[in-house]
Formats: C-alpha cells, sequence, structure tokens
C-alpha cells in the first residue's frame, strides 16, 4: 500500500536543514565519482560520509552514485547497486538484503503537491520499501511511496507508481504484472533445487 506524502513546507528550519544536507551530499558526490575505480577505501570513505553510516561489508555500490541527503538511506547486506544510479532518499529508503540494482536505476522519494495552487509550498515525501532478494532492472524508475515485495523483478526501463506483491515480475510504464513468481520457487522445491535465494 503506498503512503501517504507528507509536505515539508518551505520556509522552515526544516526545510533550511534539507538544503543545507542537500548542498553538502552534492558536493560528497561528486567527489565519489571522479575517484579512480580503484580507489575502494576512498570510496568507501565519501560513502561513509554521506550515508552518516559505513556501508555493510557486503555491500557494494559502484559510481558514478547520486544521492541528495544520504542519511534515511538503509541498505541491507549483499546488495549490489550498479553505476550511474541516483537514491533521493530525503523521504526514507530501505533496501533489504541480497538485492540488485541495475545501472541508471532511479528512486525517488520526494515530489511537489500535485494542485498548481500549492505545488510551490514546499517539498513531498514518501518512503520507499525495497523487499529482499529483489533485482530491479537498468534504468527503471520507483516513484514515490511504492514498496517492492520481496522476491521481485522490475524489468529494466520500468515505470513503478504502485505498490509491487512479493515473488512478481512488473515490466512497462506504471507496471504490468506478467506472472506470479511464486510458482517457480514451488517448483524448483519440488525439483529438490535450492530455494533459499528465493526467500
Amino acid at each position: 500500500m503506498q503512503k501517504t506524502a507528507r509536505l515539508i513546507p518551505r520556509g522552515t528550519d526544516e526545510s533550511r536543514h534539507v538544503v543545507e544536507r542537500v548542498q553538502l551530499v552534492m558536493d560528497l558526490t561528486s567527489q565519489l565519482n571522479v575517484l579512480r575505480h580503484s580507489d575502494v577505501d576512498g570510496r568507501n570513505s565519501l560513502l561513509t560520509e554521506i550515508l552518516g553510516q559505513p556501508l555493510p561489508e557486503t555491500t557494494t555500490i559502484y559510481p558514478p552514485f547520486y544521492c541528495d541527503y544520504g542519511l534515511n538511506l538503509r541498505l541491507g547486506d549483499r546488495v549490489f547497486v550498479n553505476q550511474n544510479c541516483s537514491f533521493y532518499d530525503l523521504g526514507g529508503i530501505t533496501i533489504g538484503d541480497h538485492t540488485m540494482i541495475g545501472p541508471g536505476v532511479t528512486l525517488c522519494t520526494a515530489g511537489h503537491p500535485v494542485d498548481p495552487v500549492a505545488r510551490f509550498d514546499g517539498i513531498t515525501v514518501s518512503p520507499i520499501n525495497v523487499g529482499t532478494n529483489v533485482w530491479i532492472g537498468a534504468n527503471a524508475t520507483i516513484a514515490p511511496g511504492v514498496t517492492i515485495g520481496s522476491g521481485s523483478v522490475v524489468a529494466a526501463g520500468a515505470v513503478v507508481a504502485t505498490d509491487v506483491p512479493p515473488n512478481s515480475l512488473v515490466s512497462s510504464a506504471g507496471h504490468i504484472q506478467r506472472r506470479d513468481l511464486g510458482d517457480a520457487i514451488h517448483v524448483n522445491a519440488r525439483k529438490g533445487l535450492d530455494t533459499s535465494s528465493f526467500q
């Protein structure tokens, strides 16, 4: 179920803090994105500053990488984030264990009021939650407030604006559920195949 967006009004202490933090993180990500790929220590040091905590040892983020706030991004174990991803985490992003994120993926938790009269009143935020064992394909976009269920696959280029059930394959703008992947888990279990990576 999608979450109701919260408004951060313009001209408030909170909005001023957000602007200051965004400026800092933009500076840090610009430093991150010019490092040599082999400078893993430098990359991890900058990511620690951006996220406000060290990455889990088993998690990998390949630059270039962009985010706007950093402090509201939670990454599980064995998460892999490929190049050129943008995680706008002001509203909060949680990514579960064993999740793979392809190149060019955008996770965006912020927006503006839809009503034209209120559109410039501030920023709306709503969290994104990605379960465990999820694969998000290249250049997919996940909109504010979306939950992606564990075991699911989001096809390359999909625009996901509504929740994705667990163990589903979705594609296309707004996504179309193509099939339930739960059947594959049960078939593999009957064949004696290891299904632990699906759960």
